[in-house]
């Protein structure tokens, strides 16, 4: 099934970028808050909190919740902030409360709005993905993700790239934080245990699966480069096959990614062939997605199967 609605990459902001993305200061043509708009603001400020620039209906009143947790956030320093926003089945206040509660438990969530009349969840923070979408899931409702970024003026601000079996399942989503430093998050499964090393290849041609997706990215075109842009590393699988990531690449841009394809080699080395491929392609950033209705068959988000969305195997 063929959904509008996609997983998506990651970015990340310092405290000072996030308070322009809530900010009408963030663009000098923004219009100032719809009169419908009900948004608490952070007592230790005085800059009011305004939505995300980008709407694809108007905006209805929020609920917010400022400075959520106060519990470090060591775990997560290594990534930096971005905005993530999630389509979440509420129906009632008594949802809302639920969803927020579970949030506030969780390290590196500083910020959550709440849109009840759209289901709409956003979150900033250092916090991965998949921890999120746990923590929404823990509370017994269904939540897809349907944005994420860092609403500034990035032409392409997310990218997601999946693999859809029949062996290897998994998803990558990679966020510009700003044009020297995007973030990464992965999640696999059907690895066999151990070391895998995996890359941006520089074609999305899977005609011949990996071996059709050329050399690993290197768009500085220096052979005397220790390690190509397009390198990611390695994947470490457990026992049961699955490998996490979260992290950041310096120099590179999501923009340059889309139609290429990341592989992931049966070895550490890449002494062996690839043994996935998938190509990467746009995706949703904040704002840009609120759509429930599948065009293609008439589905509803909520009647798609777990199988529409790669990330919910995770």
């Amino acid at each position: 099934m063929a959904f509008v609605l996609r997983s998506v990459a990651t970015t990340a902001v310092t405290a000072a970028i996030a308070t322009l993305a809530f900010s009408s200061s963030s663009h000098s043509q923004q219009s100032p808050n719809p009169p419908n708009t009900a948004l608490s603001s952070n007592p230790k400020s005085n800059i009011p909190l305004r939505l995300v620039k980008t709407f694809a209906i108007s905006p209805s009143p929020l609920i917010m919740d400022h400075n959520l947790s106060s519990q470090s956030q060591t775990d997560h320093d290594v990534l930096p902030e971005l905005l993530t926003e999630y389509m979440v089945d509420m129906k009632c206040d008594g949802c809302v409360n639920a969803v927020k509660d579970k949030l506030q438990t969780i390290n590196g969530i500083k910020n959550v709005e709440v849109d009840l009349s759209n289901q709409v969840v956003r979150i900033l923070g250092s916090t991965p993905v998949k921890t999120m979408t746990e923590a929404l899931e823990q509370t017994g409702r269904k939540a897809r993700l349907i944005g994420q970024g860092v609403p500034e003026d990035f032409l392409i601000s997310a990218a997601v790239s999946e693999f859809k079996g029949p062996e290897i399942f998994g998803v990558v989503r990679l966020a510009q934080v700003n044009m020297e430093l995007a973030r990464i998050e992965a999640n696999f499964s059907g690895l066999s245990p151990g070391k895998h090393s995996w890359s941006i290849n520089e074609f999305g041609d899977l005609t011949r699966g990996a071996a059709s997706t050329g050399k690993v990215f290197n768009p500085l075109n220096e052979e005397k480069t220790k390690e190509p842009l397009g390198d990611l590393g390695t994947l470490d699988a457990n026992e049961k096959g699955e490998a996490f990531y979260t992290g950041v690449k310096e120099k590179l841009r999501v923009a340059d990614l889309i139609g290429r394809a990341i592989v992931v080699y049966a070895t550490e080395d890449k002494s062996e062939p690839g043994i996935a491929a998938a190509v990467v392609a746009r995706s949703a950033g904040v704002g840009e997605n609120y759509k429930k209705l599948c065009t293609c068959d008439g589905t509803t988000i909520w009647e798609a199967s777990d199988r529409d969305f790669v990330a919910s195997k995770f």
